[in-house]
């Protein structure tokens, strides 16, 4: 929504409802509730908010107390913006099978992560976390029982809902439930206001906890007790974990629900890729098990009838998952074709000249380029010497490799903004280019060796080489590490 804010977390809801014009079947109106614009991208932002307002205002949270919580990725990323504006410590504990895009982000975010073995489940990580908040003295969200979860979406979620279908039909309302939380929450709300509206909860065909009938065994502190009986692994991270969580249990005693539908994980993956190629929406396995289920709904709905699927999250936390397994880096077939149907820029043709490939015209030499040049290679004080472009990928793995075996290097960047004045770095560049017979970047010497550039020293590490030249020049590294250097290019620069 337009306007100015204090923080982004004043951005957190009024998410859009958007019509399904091209995949829904006629006569029938679905519309989707697109989480992904919570400033994280899903809907999980809006219970980190809840539940760290909540623990404030009642004084469990205390000011700088480090905040600590089980998820599968969503809530901890929430969370990690949350604390961060607040500045709280986060620590979050999770599975190590979810995407890795998550922890990373949770990471950067300035949030620690714990992970816990896969083979333990759901149930791993939230016994983990509640074995480090009681050691440490630290906040428990307790997002699967913590009421403020469920009262967020009572007050945010639902009426919001209620706005977008003031004065028109709602008569069927579409969700997955994974704490539970947006689902009793929107729920109870929708029974009083609109009891009309039937609720649809879906659950993976694979994992049917709701369906089986089964009870949830707790302790006597009302934790999970193990493993549900009918949990299988399945492929909707953030749906369903290996517990009836007890807001979904709150849920089901309150006859919040009127069916629960089986969702295929296949139809969920395939659903998820036609709703971004054919609907330009993009979302996670969740969003695509969702609209499954909303999906079959439509199917036997009167004419006329309007449904709304909630759709939990984006789907770029979803790229080293089955999600992407067959979405090609590389260019395909067609795609060659495309670039071979004109002349330019082509991989299949010659690039050009060293200078051309390199980008940079030939400088004229200089003397005072060709002095500084002589005198920083042979300099005994700084014997490794990296002559470097400041954002070139290989530059960066030879910067990550000198980092990993704590070899100390100066850097040239001779495109900072240090060497711009009158080009000199192009001077310079072509005063070393002269030398070395070497037209592109990055060079690297050791006491005044050339070695070459990044995969000339990534080589001459994998012989042997370096480490005699840097043992030579008195150079400390650490000899005990063993790793393949060219793991550290990026993936497209990766050896095939």
């Amino acid at each position: 929504m337009p306007g100015i804010y204090n923080t982004i977390l004043d951005t957190i809801g009024h998410t859009p409802v958007v019509r399904i014009n091209k995949l829904a079947p006629p006569g029938v109106n679905l519309y989707v509730k697109a989480e992904a614009f919570n400033p994280m991208g899903s809907v999980k932002d809006r219970l980190a908010l809840g539940i760290i307002q909540r623990a404030e205002q009642t004084g469990e949270l205390k000011p700088g107390q480090t905040v600590i919580e089980a998820t599968s990725g969503n809530t901890g990323i929430g969370l990690a913006m949350v604390c961060a504006v607040k500045g709280y410590p986060l620590v979050v504990t999770m599975a190590e099978n979810f995407s890795i895009e998550r922890r990373r982000m949770m990471r950067f975010l300035g949030a620690k992560v714990v992970l816990t073995p896969a083979a333990l489940k759901g149930s791993g990580m939230l016994a983990k976390a509640a074995e480090l908040a009681e050691t440490h003295g630290w906040f428990l969200c307790r997002q699967f029982e913590n009421e403020a979860n469920a009262d967020m979406h009572s007050r945010t979620t639902a009426p919001e809902i209620l706005e977008a279908f003031e004065g028109q039909r709602l008569d069927y309302w579409v969700s997955g439930f994974g704490t539970g939380g947006t689902l009793k929450g929107v729920a109870r709300v929708l029974r009083q206001q609109r009891p009309e509206t039937r609720i649809i909860v879906c659950e993976p065909d694979n994992a049917p906890l709701l369906g089986s009938g089964v009870v949830q065994k707790r302790d006597s502190e009302g934790q999970p007790d193990g493993s549900h009986p009918s949990f299988r692994p399945h492929l909707m991270q953030g749906w369903t974990p290996d517990f009836i969580p007890k807001l979904t249990e709150d849920a089901v005693a309150a006859h919040l629900f009127d069916q629960i539908l089986p969702i295929d994980g296949m139809e969920a993956l395939r659903l998820s890729r036609e709703l971004a190629q054919k609907e330009g929406i993009f979302t996670g396995i969740s969003g695509g098990a969702t609209f499954s289920g909303a999906l079959q709904i439509a199917e036997q709905a009167d004419m006329g009838a309007n449904i709304l699927c909630m759709l939990p999250d984006t789907g770029e936390r979803y790229l080293s998952t089955p999600l992407f397994e067959n979405i090609p880096t590389d260019m395909t077939d067609e795609e060659w074709d495309i670039s071979c149907s004109t002349p330019c820029c082509r991989f299949d043709k010659p690039v050009g000249t060293p200078a051309e490939q390199v980008g940079t015209p030939a400088e004229p030499d200089s003397e005072q380029a060709r002095r500084f040049v002589e005198q920083v290679i042979n300099d005994s004080g700084q014997p490794v010497v990296l002559f470097a472009l400041e954002w070139c990928e290989f530059c960066w793995s030879v910067r990550k490799f000198f980092e990993r075996l704590g070899i100390a290097y100066r850097s040239i960047d001779l495109d900072s903004v240090e060497y711009q004045a009158d080009n000199r770095g192009g001077k310079i560049r072509h005063a070393l280019n002269t030398q070395t017979g070497f037209a592109t970047i990055p060079q690297i010497f050791v006491g005044g060796e050339f070695v070459g550039g990044c995969s000339d020293l990534f080589d001459a590490y994998k012989e042997g080489r370096l480490q005699k030249l840097l043992d030579q020049h008195r150079v400390s590294f650490d000899s005990e590490l063993q790793f393949d250097p060219y793991s550290l290019l990026p993936g497209w620069l990766q050896p095939r």
